[in-house]
């Protein structure tokens, strides 16, 4: 392998980790502040990420590299926190919060890589590319760290608009599952958690909504690209 593509390799891991672990910190803060201490308990409601990659070692460690090896060496992979199921029965409104909060996290890392990259356009750091791509968001106006800079800050805004978006599907086990019930009564989202949690998707339904999803990926990935740069066109 050459060295470019391990120091690369390296960029979208700590990227991969650090979102990850907001996604799944956010989740067991907002449990906390519910009434479940299920994964504060269990050290996920922090930015540690070594309580994630014990409880997840498949998803956090070997999926994602594994992933960057194969074309089209771009990580995915998964972390989990813990909680109470029967906590969530007696609040599911609570547990609807507490599902959303992991996708809001990535939201909000979206929005600060786009600060850090506009703000890094106005200093003259960097610049708007001809052409895009998940490691080619921005690019370097000078030589040196803002070569590193515009590529970690490209695979974080892209990265987390995947991990945002993706996970608001209403499937099960994505976090948009359980958060759609927002819209419902409180019996009617218990019956509907009941029935999605008992049909033993799992699996299924995670390759399920990649199918759905890969179909919308390009339209998404245009809103935002045309939200980081407005007025600009990507085919």
């Amino acid at each position: 392998m050459a060295p470019e593509f391990l120091a690369l390799g390296v960029i979208w891991y700590i990227v991969f980790l650090f979102s990850t672990t907001c996604h799944e910190g956010a989740h067991a803060l907002v449990a906390r502040l519910g009434g479940d201490p299920t994964a504060f308990h269990g050290g996920q409601a922090s930015l540690n990420p070594l309580p994630h990659i014990r409880r997840s070692p498949v998803g956090t460690v070997i999926v994602p590299i594994l992933s960057y090896i194969l074309p089209p060496h771009w990580m995915i992979g998964w972390a989990s926190a813990p909680y109470d199921p029967s906590w969530q029965r007696r609040y599911p409104r609570r547990a609807a919060w507490m599902a959303l909060a992991g996708p809001a996290a990535n939201f909000t890392l979206v929005i600060v890589a786009a600060i850090a990259i506009r703000v890094g356009m106005a200093l003259g750091i960097f610049q708007m590319p001809s052409e895009v791509s998940f490691t080619h968001i921005t690019q370097a106006a000078v030589p040196g760290t803002a070569e590193l800079a515009a590529t970690s800050l490209s695979i974080l805004f892209v990265l987390n608009v995947l991990l945002g978006t993706f996970n608001l599907l209403p499937v099960p086990p994505l976090d948009g599952n359980t958060g759609v019930t927002l819209l419902m009564s409180e019996g009617a989202a218990l019956r509907f958690l009941d029935w999605t949690q008992n049909q033993g998707l799992g699996f299924a339904g995670i390759m399920l909504a990649w199918v759905l999803y890969d179909r919308v990926f390009d339209s998404i990935f245009r809103v935002f690209l045309t939200a980081l740069y407005p007025g600009s066109h990507w085919g």
